[in-house]
């Protein structure tokens, strides 16, 4: 009786950014999507055997129970932890995927064809991270220190930027400085809390605070 009352209160939260629902598992590259989103972002859980009108379909084969830890341990790099919890409802198997926010972003989804792209999550999708999330995550990683110094390339970004919320693209062409050049710019910029991000329309937009 717990676990139907504690997973009807996951379910009535609906799909978020820290949650997911999956019906079923017949992907593990595609799962991986999610675990990478998750990680990359604020963490958060998948209910494995939820349809997405909050109906309990339940897991259906151990072979879905063996692509969900494929998912994790496979398919995304470096490896993402995650928590695996396994209730019983009505006779139908539920399993919570809890995967806590990665100290080691970017965490990529890798696809059958070898390919990897690091996910985030925004609202209740996943989104490809855009060059200048690698760039944050990346020298956020490094073991120097981060630096803001006042360059001429700075001061263009910033004049740029007055222009209101551009894409990177926009800033590239508005900057006249090179696209990877301007990348690392934003990247400490946004690091710095100097600028922000949002995403509308299917395009990441950048602005200054």
């Amino acid at each position: 009786m717990y676990d139907k009352r504690y997973l009807q209160g996951l379910i009535s939260e609906g799909e978020h950014q820290q949650q997911d629902f999956k019906y079923r598992v017949s992907d593990a590259c595609k799962l991986a999507r999610s675990v990478s989103a998750f990680a990359n972002t604020d963490g958060g859980r998948l209910l494995i055997g939820v349809r997405d009108d909050g109906v309990m379909s339940g897991v259906r084969s151990e072979e879905e129970i063996y692509m969900m830890h494929q998912a994790a341990y496979r398919y995304c790099r470096p490896e993402a932890s995650i928590k695996f919890d396994t209730y019983h409802v009505d006779g139908r198997t539920v399993v919570v995927a809890t995967v806590p926010q990665s100290d080691r972003r970017p965490v990529c989804a890798v696809d059958e064809a070898g390919r990897s792209r690091a996910y985030i999550r925004i609202a209740d999708e996943n989104i490809v991270a855009s060059p200048v999330h690698l760039a944050v995550w990346r020298e956020a990683q490094s073991q120097q220190g981060a630096m803001m110094t006042y360059t001429d390339g700075v001061r263009r970004v910033l004049d740029a930027m007055q222009a209101g919320r551009l894409t990177l693209n926009q800033i590239v062409r508005r900057s006249s400085i090179p696209r990877p050049k301007v990348i690392s710019i934003l990247a400490r910029l946004v690091r710095f809390h100097v600028a922000q991000w949002d995403y509308a329309d299917q395009l990441f937009f950048f602005s200054l605070k």
